[in-house]
C-alpha cells in the first residue's frame, strides 16, 4: 500500500522517535538531556560499551557514531525488528493513535494530480529565471544588485522574473503541452467566469519561488517593479498545492541548517523574503519568514516542530511592537514546559537588510542575543497602557494580568507564569507607591535583558522616572500615544472610511495607504482585509463591491461605527457623498496628523529611556535637559491634540458636499 506523504509526517511529527527508539533501548543517564529531546544509549546495531547512539526529537532522526546506522522511525523497524513498511507505519500510527488509511482510489488519484502539478510550476520556475537573464529582465537584474544580492544568491533562491506581457508564462506552458486547466489550478492565471480570456497572474514582477516542506515550488511571491503598481508584493492564490497561512518562506534550508555538528539551534521568524535572502547571504541560514501576513498558529506550530523556543524577529517601531504583541497572544495557549518563544526587537526604523548590508551579521547577531523572553513581553504590554497611582488602577493591572495568562492550557507552566506576575506586580507597586503616581509602565527602548528596572517595574534610581518629570495626565490618555483604544482616534477613523468611501484613492495612492499603521485592532484587522481585496481585484473596485466583501469577512460592524462617529463629528468629506477632489484633501490632512502622531510618539519614548540612562549615571544637567525637551513634546502633543480638532473644519470645507446631503447650504 502507498502512503502519502501527509500522513508519514502526521504521524512522525505526533510521534517522537526517542518514544519509538525507547522501547528498545536503554537510555544513557549522564549524556541525555530530556528536556531538549536529545538522547543518547548504547547502540542496538552493534556492541559496544560507551553509549555513542545518538537520536533528536526535534529532527526525527537517530545516527550512531560507531557504525554509522542513521535513520527515522520506519527504518528503525524496518531494520532492528525486520518489520516490512507497511509494518512499521502501522506500528507508529497506533502509537499516534491515528488510524491507518483506507485504499482511497480518488486520492490516489489527486495524489498524481498533485504530482503533475508541482512538474508545471518547475516549468513556470524555470521560465521566470530564464527571463531575469533577458533584456526583459534588466530592470529586475539591477534592482536585485541594488539591494545587495549576489549572482549565487540568486541562483539558490532561484529567483526570477515575469515579463510584462499578460500572456508570457501561458503561452510557454502552452508551447509545453501544459492543459489550460493545469495552468488555472496552478494559479499562474487569473481567471474566472467574469473574465473571457485568461491572462498570467504575475506580470512585471520580481519572482520568488516558495517552496514545500520536500523542496518542491508550490507558489510563488511577486515584487512589483513599477512604481504604481497597485501591490508592492503579491503571492500566488491558494490552490491545492499552497495554503498560505500553512507554510513559512525557506522553512525547508532552515530546517536543514539546524542538522549536524555546529548547526543553528532555533528558528528565526523575521518579516519578509528579501529579509530572509539577505540573512542567508550574511551566513544567518536558519531565519524564515510569513508571506505577508501576520504569523499564523500553523506557522508557530511549524516552527516548535523544530525547535522549542524559536525567535521572533520584529521592527522596533509601533508596527513591529503591535505584531509582537499579537505574537504573544498567538503562542499563550500553547506553551509547554521548555516550549515558549523569544522576541528580538530590531533597532527603530531598520529591518534584517539593513543591518547586514553594510557590517556582515555582527549587529543581527547583537540584536538577537538581547532577544526578551515571553513573560517579559506579556509585561510590557499590560503594564505600558496606563499609570498605577491609585488602588484601583493597579488592582485592575492585576486583574488584566490575571486574565492575559488565564489562556495558558499547561497547569504547571500557568502556575510559574502566575509566580511571575506576583513578583512583578509587587517590584512594579513597590515602585509606584514610592513614587506617588509618577511610575508609570511602558516598552523600554533598551536592548539589553530587562531594561532599566530588571523588567520587573522597580523605580529606577536617584528620585526620577522615567516619565514623571515631564508629560502630563492628558498626554498619557491622549489617542497619539495610548497603545489600543476602543474607538479609534478620529484621524485613523477618518483616514480609513474615507478610502472604504473612495477606493479609487486605492489607484493613486496604494503604497502610501498600504503603510498606514492603525494603534486600533480592529482597524488594523479591517486594513489588512481592505488592502487583500484591492490586490486581488480583477478590475476597478467600487465602493459598493469592496463594502461587501469587508462584510463577509466580518468588518460590518467596524465600518457601521466609523461612519457614525464620523457623522457625529459632522465630517462629511470622509462619507461616500464627498466629491473625489475634497475626499482627496481630508485623506492627505488625516494622514499628515497621523505620521505627525507616530514622530512624536516615538520622540518621547526616546526621551523616556534617555532619562532613565541619565538617572542611572545620576546625571543631574543631563536629566534636567531631557525633562525639558519631554516638556516641549508635550507641548507639541497639545498642539497636536488641537490641530486634530481641526479636522472638523473639514467639514466646512467641504460645505456644497454637507448641503447636498441635506438638501441646504452651509
Amino acid at each position: 500500500m502507498r502512503f502519502s506523504n501527509e500522513f508519514l509526517d502526521e504521524i512522525r511529527d505526533r510521534v517522537p522517535i526517542s518514544a519509538v527508539i525507547g522501547r528498545r533501548v536503554t537510555w544513557d543517564r549522564k549524556k541525555t538531556n530530556v528536556p531538549r529531546g536529545d538522547y543518547w544509549a548504547c547502540c542496538p546495531f552493534h556492541g559496544e560499551k560507551s553509549p555513542s547512539f545518538h537520536c533528536e526529537d526535534r529532527k526525527g532522526r537517530y545516527h550512531c557514531f560507531g557504525c554509522g546506522v542513521t535513520g527515522d522511525h520506519f527504518r528503525f523497524l524496518t531494520d532492528l525488528e525486520g518489520l516490512s513498511f507497511p509494518e512499521a507505519v502501522e506500528q507508529v500510527a497506533e502509537m499516534a493513535g491515528v488510524p491507518m488509511p483506507k485504499p482511497d482510489i480518488q486520492a490516489q488519484q489527486r495524489e498524481r494530480e498533485r504530482t503533475t502539478l508541482l512538474d508545471v510550476m518547475e516549468l513556470a520556475t524555470q521560465f521566470f529565471q530564464d527571463q531575469l537573464q533577458t533584456a526583459n529582465g534588466a530592470r529586475a537584474r539591477a534592482y536585485l544588485r541594488e539591494r545587495g544580492l549576489s549572482g549565487r544568491t540568486i541562483e539558490t533562491f532561484r529567483l526570477g522574473y515575469a515579463p510584462e506581457s499578460r500572456n508570457a508564462l501561458k503561452e510557454y506552458l502552452a508551447s509545453k503541452g501544459v492543459p489550460k486547466e493545469q495552468i488555472e489550478a496552478c494559479g499562474l492565471v487569473r481567471h474566472g467566469p467574469d473574465i473571457p480570456v485568461s491572462y498570467d497572474y504575475f506580470r512585471d514582477r520580481i519572482m520568488f519561488p516558495i517552496l514545500s516542506s520536500r523542496d518542491r515550488v508550490i507558489a510563488f511571491g511577486g515584487r512589483a517593479m513599477a512604481q504604481d503598481a497597485m501591490a508592492k508584493y503579491m503571492n500566488s492564490p491558494e490552490t491545492e498545492l499552497f495554503h498560505k497561512g500553512n507554510v513559512l518562506f525557506n522553512f525547508s534550508r532552515a530546517r536543514r541548517s539546524l542538522q549536524g555538528a555546529g548547526g543553528a539551534d532555533t528558528i528565526i521568524a523575521v518579516e519578509g523574503y528579501m529579509d530572509v535572502i539577505a540573512l542567508h547571504q550574511a551566513g544567518v541560514e536558519n531565519a524564515v519568514a510569513p508571506l505577508g501576513t501576520a504569523l499564523t498558529e500553523n506557522q508557530l506550530d511549524l516552527m516548535w516542530k523544530l525547535t522549542p523556543v524559536p525567535m521572533l524577529c520584529f521592527d522596533g517601531d509601533g508596527a513591529g511592537q503591535r505584531a509582537a504583541f499579537r505574537a504573544v497572544d498567538l503562542a499563550l495557549p500553547h506553551l509547554k514546559p521548555g516550549k515558549s518563544v523569544r522576541f528580538a526587537m530590531l533597532p527603530d526604523g531598520k529591518d534584517p537588510d539593513d543591518l547586514v548590508k553594510r557590517d556582515g551579521r555582527t549587529p543581527f547577531d547583537k540584536v538577537l542575543s538581547e532577544a526578551r523572553p515571553l513573560a517579559e513581553m506579556v509585561w510590557l504590554r499590560e503594564s505600558g497602557v496606563g499609570q498605577y497611582d491609585t488602588p484601583e488602577k493597579r488592582a485592575e493591572l492585576e486583574a488584566r494580568m490575571k486574565q492575559v495568562i488565564s489562556v495558558i492550557a499547561d497547569e504547571n507552566v500557568r502556575r510559574h507564569y502566575q509566580q511571575d506576575v506576583r513578583d512583578r506586580l509587587n517590584a512594579f507597586f513597590q515602585g509606584t507607591s514610592n513614587n506617588r503616581g509618577e511610575r508609570r509602565g511602558g516598552f523600554d527602548g533598551n536592548r539589553g535583558g530587562r531594561g532599566r528596572d530588571n523588567g520587573r517595574g522597580g523605580r529606577p534610581p536617584g528620585g526620577y522616572s522615567a516619565i514623571g518629570g515631564g508629560i502630563s495626565d492628558r498626554l498619557a490618555r491622549s489617542g497619539l500615544v495610548k497603545g489600543h483604544q476602543e474607538q479609534p482616534a478620529l484621524r485613523e477613523s477618518v483616514l480609513a472610511l474615507t478610502i472604504v468611501n473612495h477606493p479609487q484613492l486605492l489607484q493613486d495612492e496604494y503604497d502610501e495607504i498600504a503603510s498606514i499603521d492603525y494603534e486600533n485592532r480592529d482597524l488594523q484587522k479591517l486594513w489588512s482585509s481592505l488592502l487583500t481585496a484591492a490586490a486581488g481585484a480583477a478590475s476597478e473596485l467600487t465602493r459598493e463591491r469592496l463594502i461587501a466583501r469587508l462584510e463577509e469577512q466580518g468588518h460590518g460592524a467596524v465600518i457601521k461605527s466609523l461612519d457614525q462617529q464620523i457623522r457625529n463629528a459632522r465630517l462629511w468629506v470622509a462619507t461616500e457623498i464627498a466629491a473625489p477632489e475634497d475626499a482627496r484633501e481630508a485623506y492627505r490632512q488625516a494622514h499628515s496628523l497621523h505620521k505627525r502622531a507616530k514622530a512624536l510618539r516615538r520622540q518621547r519614548m526616546e526621551l523616556e529611556r534617555e532619562v532613565a540612562e541619565a538617572t542611572e549615571a545620576e546625571d543631574g544637567d543631563r536629566i534636567g535637559q531631557l525633562i525639558g525637551a519631554l516638556h516641549q513634546v508635550q507641548q507639541e502633543v497639545t498642539r497636536m491634540e488641537n490641530q486634530e480638532a481641526i479636522i472638523d473644519g473639514f467639514g466646512v470645507m467641504s460645505g456644497r458636499v454637507k448641503g447636498a446631503a441635506t438638501g441646504h447650504g452651509v
